[in-house]
């Protein structure tokens, strides 16, 4: 298989039309800015923390190679209107947490200790590729904190080897066509004003994705490689709600579904797109996450517990 059908197979049709053409992203303007965040015994992050603060809260765990705003800046408007949205980077990723070693394991702790720092108590929990790997741990290491689950374009394992090398060249590629469209992303006849914006969300896209050194991703994808959650994940007694990408050339459609079958009553929630649906497939991306989280929080409110009668 060549480069161009790797790409083609891991975008999925929509995505790589949009990025073979003009990769097409939505716009960045209104885009908040991350604040540090401490967290104590473990380093420092980034967050963004977004919406009313009574809400219930979902924490946004990113894909391997990206930052938390380039994987989630498309949904936090719709999202953060019903739900407190809180997006960070996770280790090794962006301005996250440096340490010696990366492990999934450490990153689902993370998850906790971001949520003690911002004064969560419990909180829903959604992850996009890796981070769906990491948020299936965090679920299963602390059942008192997340309240569900709502799983994108992930699997319980991810076989090593060629999908490794396929994934680290088809980030490497990816790169250089956002580089490239940065540099000369020209439409005939398009307004000056929308050329330039378009260059500067590019721009950004770019400096997010390049936050990430190449050793941290193929480090991660190592990791992501030994991940393997099928001898327990139909022990986790949470709702949860799966996110399919059924053109991902990347994670396999048919582990997606598999996924969802293996957690007792989850919805699942298909998209005609390719991995980067989050980017390059965001309309189609933010309505099926939207609805997904909005399943899960139902099932929540069906399953809490009824109010105890005033006494008389």
């Amino acid at each position: 298989m060549g480069a161009e059908q790797v790409l083609k197979s891991a975008l999925g049709d929509v995505g790589w039309q949009a990025t073979r053409k003009l990769a097409t992203i939505p716009p960045t303007a209104g885009v908040p800015d991350p604040e540090p965040l401490s967290l104590p015994g473990r380093g420092h992050t980034v967050v963004v923390d977004v919406g009313p603060r009574h809400a219930p809260a979902v924490i946004l765990l990113h894909s391997v190679a990206c930052t938390g705003l380039l994987t989630w800046y498309p949904v936090l408007k719709r999202l953060s209107a019903n739900h407190r949205v809180v997006v960070f980077d996770q280790r090794w990723h962006g301005q996250g947490i440096r340490s010696h070693d990366f492990s999934l394991e450490d990153c689902a702790d993370d998850v906790v200790a971001v949520a003690d720092a911002l004064g969560i108590d419990q909180f829903m929990v959604a992850g996009y590729s890796m981070g769906g790997m990491v948020g299936q741990l965090t679920a299963r290491r602390c059942p008192d904190r997340v309240t569900g689950l709502v799983l994108c374009s992930t699997a319980s394992n991810f076989r090593r080897g060629v999908r490794q090398r396929v994934a680290l060249d088809l980030f490497g590629r990816t790169l250089h066509l956002l580089r490239d469209q940065a540099r000369i992303g020209l439409v005939p006849g398009e307004p000056r004003r929308e050329r330039l914006a378009r260059l500067e969300d590019h721009r950004w896209a770019l400096e997010e994705f390049r936050s990430t050194s190449p050793w941290a991703i193929a480090v991660a994808l190592d990791e992501i490689g030994r991940f393997d959650s099928t001898p327990w994940l139909h022990t986790l007694d949470l709702p949860a709600a799966v996110v399919v990408t059924s053109r991902d050339g990347f994670i396999a459609p048919a582990h997606q579904r598999s996924l969802a079958r293996r957690i007792a009553g989850a919805a699942t929630y298909e998209i005609p797109a390719g991995h980067t649906a989050c980017v390059f497939a965001a309309d189609q991306f933010v309505a099926a996450l939207t609805a997904a989280c909005t399943s899960v929080q139902a099932a929540l409110a069906d399953s809490a517990p009824p109010p105890a009668s005033a006494a008389s």
